[in-house]
């Protein structure tokens, strides 16, 4: 089983990206999920991948070696990225354990939610080692049940069902984790990604120590920013679309005995202007809103909502106050995030300071030379006038 890449494949492959599209497969055999010995035009073995049959991104690079990987490397890898979160010193029930590609584990994600693990299996590479996955993860976390969240989009261009299904021991329909000091029921059949947003768990931290007063926490899902601002603000107010994630937010302000969140189900981009109209200030603002830019076409219509959302929340924000600004849009990097931000404090006729410039949480590695595993950018601004 082989394939043989172009040479822009090639030099794909010596920088480091795991990637080949088929464009850049000249010639392959094998079948779907099939690890095969990639090969240069000249028959040069440039190293070893996960073969898709269906999905455009054709192979998935495991090694870089002329020997093909031991029969042992899936375990090992997640060995190795387990072992990496245990250094890190997580203050959480609930964090991610393998990070794709960022743990040199193409297409595979696993959280862990207290004693439960909630996985991915992203491509027909992934999925059809599920079964040593799984009875790998078992075996070395112990975990007392897996859950295989195989529902994303993503999986319909690889020609897999989605599907969602309990893959080893007991699942329970919700359970409860904790994050810092607080603790949030968690819906891991039905909830975002593979239940919560864990890859903000660092920056609801962060973000915390710059809550006084008046906190505004816009896009808030179930509020992983605004619970945490809490203990040191006056009042907070949660914004959400979403009735479900509202309703969410309250039950969790419940369970921890916070009574200064105050949330409601809004059009987001209609609730800062009224906010604005009213001449409402605030003393932190926190924005997070879902992926504005799918894909690249979508970027011009993306970064006028950008700019939009931080031209009102700068407005809103009282003379020393921070703006904690996020973007998990992937196809919007950092420089022209930050661009986006600039001009909004422009129009807004203020004058700020870029006090951190943070990213994803430490369990969500970004592999360099891989752009696509920095998707999660977070500035914290101060408002000097």
């Amino acid at each position: 089983m082989y394939a043989t890449v172009t040479r822009r494949a090639e030099e794909r492959i010596h920088n480091g990206h795991p990637w080949i599209y088929r464009s850049d497969v000249a010639e392959v055999s094998g079948t779907a999920g099939d690890m095969v010995t990639v090969k240069a035009t000249n028959g040069r073995v440039l190293g070893h991948a996960l073969f898709s049959d269906q999905s455009l991104i054709t192979l998935r690079m495991i090694s870089r070696r002329e020997a093909p990987p031991a029969g042992s490397w899936l375990r090992e890898r997640l060995q190795a990225a387990i072992a990496y979160r245990e250094t890190l010193g997580i203050d959480a029930t609930a964090y991610r354990l393998v990070h794709g590609e960022g743990d040199l584990l193409p297409s595979l994600i696993v959280d862990r939610y207290d004693d439960v693990l909630v996985m991915q299996a992203l491509s027909q590479g992934m999925a059809r080692r599920q079964g040593e996955i799984v009875a790998a993860l078992v075996e070395i976390t112990g975990a007392r049940g897996v859950l295989a969240r195989n529902d994303p989009k993503v999986r319909d261009l690889e020609g897999l069902p989605r599907v969602v299904e309990v893959v080893h021991g007991d699942v329970p329909e919700s359970l409860v984790v904790r994050e810092g000091r607080i603790e949030m029921a968690v819906d891991l059949r039905h909830g975002q990604k593979t239940g919560l947003f864990l890859d903000q768990r660092e920056n609801h931290e962060a973000a915390a120590t710059y809550a006084r007063g008046r906190v505004l926490d816009a896009f808030s899902y179930q509020g992983g920013f605004a619970l945490a601002a809490a203990a040191n603000a006056d009042e907070v107010i949660a914004l959400d679309i979403s009735e479900a994630a509202v309703e969410q937010i309250a039950a969790h302000a419940a369970r921890n005995g916070i009574a200064n969140v105050r949330a409601s189900a809004v059009n987001v981009f209609d609730a800062l202007r009224d906010l604005e109209r009213a001449g409402d200030k605030f003393d932190l603002v926190v924005l997070d809103p879902p992926a504005f830019a799918k894909s690249r076409a979508s970027v011009p219509k993306a970064m006028s909502g950008y700019k939009e959302i931080n031209l009102r929340a700068l407005k809103l924000l009282n003379t020393g106050g921070c703006l904690v600004t996020c973007s998990c849009s992937y196809n919007v990097n950092e420089a022209a995030f930050g661009s986006i931000v600039y001009e909004a404090a422009i129009d807004a006729r203020v004058d700020v300071t870029v006090v951190e410039k943070r990213m994803q949480a430490r369990d969500h590695p970004v592999l360099m030379g891989v752009p696509e595993t920095y998707y999660l950018k977070c500035f914290v601004l101060r408002r000097l006038s």
